[in-house]
Formats: structure tokens, C-alpha cells, sequence
């Protein structure tokens, strides 16, 4: 009995013994996320080529010059497996990142429309016209008096035209110069609309100054 206990300790003791298998542990790194590397190198190059990716190229070493075997991921025709808390990480780690940039963009925007909001609500660009319409209507007002009277109303077609666009005109002045609800309009769209009116009323001043000449020459 005794001799037979002697006999097994060897086997027991390599039972228990931690070993290292060098090649299973390369082929799990590479498919995990360590280097791309297997072993034995020039066993995986004859009759596993496809998804190692290996190559056989020339080193030049002194005497100990020859072929040597590597592998490029880049030819290999499998892909790794990333373990599953790491790619859970990742995933997560995205997620919060696009959170964060749609909160930042979100928050830029209503930023934004509050400034809009504030610049909508008085028009500071008005008092800048006002003395300017003010001026030309009254020009406006008395010369197509001055025809009516001058012509004893034969020239009332065309000072009833000019009258007829200035109204208009000077409802399209009044729109934009409301506030308020339903009328909201950035000042900078009201300063381009009022340039546009006034370029509009002195053609209708121009028009008037026309007529009175008509009228001073012919009756």
C-alpha cells in the first residue's frame, strides 16, 4: 500500500499544479481585446490562415535570418468578441454622451427663442422711421389737395389711385408695427420691411410732386 501511495504522488501533485497553456491564452486575448497573436505561429499560418490572418515574411537576423510567421487582424475573416460588460460599458458610456450633446443643443435653442421672444415683443425700430412717414404723408395729404382743387376735380382718377395705394401702404406700416401676440417679428425683419415701405412712399411722393405740376401747368 505504501509502495502504490508513492506511486500516485506524482500524478496527484501535477493534478493541483496551476498551468499556463501559452497558446489558448493568445488565442483568447486575441479574441478579446489583447494583440492579435496565436501560437503555434506557423500551425495557425498552414491550416488556419483564414481567420488568423496570417503571413509568412523574411527577418533578416545574422545566422538566425529565415522565415518568420505574423498575423494582421486586418486579413482575418472572423472578429473579436468583446466581453460583455465591456461593450455594456461602452454602450452606456455612448448613450450619455449623446444625452449630454441633444441637452447642450436643446439648451442652446431655447436660449435662442428667448432672446427672439424678448426682441419680438417691442419694436425699437419704428421711432427710427416715424418723423420720415410722418413728413412724406403730410407732402402726400397736400399735394393731392392742392390737384383736387387746382383741377376742380378732373384729375380725381389719379389722386384716388395714389390715394388708394398710400392706404394701403400705410396698412402694411401699421401690421408691422403691431406687437403681440400673433404678430411677432424679430426688429431686424421690421427695420428690412421698413426700409422697403419707405422706398414705396417716396415713389408715391414722386408721384405726387408729378401730378401737382399737371395740375399747376394745366388748369
Amino acid at each position: 500500500m505504501f509502495c502504490t501511495v508513492l506511486t500516485g504522488m506524482p500524478q496527484f501533485l501535477s493534478a493541483q499544479r496551476v498551468v499556463h497553456d501559452d497558446q489558448k491564452f493568445k488565442q483568447w486575448r486575441s479574441m478579446e481585446n489583447g494583440p492579435w497573436d496565436f501560437a503555434p505561429d506557423w500551425y495557425y499560418y498552414f491550416l488556419h490562415k483564414n481567420y488568423s490572418g496570417a503571413e509568412m515574411y523574411w527577418k533578416w537576423a545574422g545566422f538566425k535570418s529565415g522565415y518568420r510567421v505574423r498575423f494582421k487582424e486586418e486579413k482575418s475573416n472572423v472578429k473579436r468578441i468583446m466581453p460583455v460588460r465591456i461593450t455594456a460599458e461602452e454602450t452606456q458610456r455612448q448613450k450619455v454622451s449623446q444625452v449630454e450633446k441633444e441637452r447642450a443643443q436643446i439648451e442652446e435653442l431655447y436660449k435662442e427663442e428667448l432672446a427672439r421672444e424678448a426682441d419680438r415683443i417691442v419694436d425699437v425700430t419704428y421711432v427710427s422711421y416715424k418723423d420720415e412717414f410722418n413728413r412724406m404723408q403730410d407732402c402726400i395729404t397736400d399735394g393731392l389737395l392742392y390737384c383736387m382743387n387746382k383741377s376742380n376735380g378732373a384729375l380725381e382718377y389719379q389722386v384716388n389711385e395714389i390715394s388708394r395705394l398710400n392706404e394701403v401702404l400705410c396698412a402694411d406700416i401699421a401690421y408691422i408695427h403691431k406687437t403681440g401676440p400673433g404678430y411677432e417679428l424679430e426688429n431686424a425683419k421690421r427695420r428690412q420691411a421698413y426700409e422697403e415701405a419707405k422706398t414705396k412712399m417716396e415713389e408715391l411722393v414722386n408721384r405726387t410732386a408729378h401730378l401737382c405740376a399737371v395740375a399747376a401747368t394745366h388748369y
